[in-house]
């Protein structure tokens, strides 16, 4: 998966709009990009997410979705740059 295209329009959001306007005028594509960046480093810890917390469900659905959660939370802080040394 690519997210080289809603980069660029991400990108191209910020070069015509200015703040204040800029953070509700591109929103919508950051959160795209967003999606998009998590999906393609944690692939199928974002499918256990959307298949287990669509909806309510019983309690053991409801657990399983916070444990899809967790899972997901795991993958994306492994995947974080490690502070800056000094």
């Amino acid at each position: 998966m690519s997210c080289k295209r809603l980069q660029e329009a991400l990108e191209e959001c910020h070069r015509r709009f200015r703040e204040p306007e800029r953070s509700a005028l591109c929103k919508h594509t950051n959160r795209k990009l967003a999606s998009c960046l998590i999906a393609t480093v944690c692939p199928a810890e974002v499918e256990a997410v959307q298949d287990l917390c669509t909806s309510s469900g019983t309690a053991t659905k409801r657990s399983n979705c916070r444990e899809a959660q967790l899972s997901l939370a795991v993958c994306l802080s492994l995947h974080q740059a490690p502070p800056p040394t000094k």
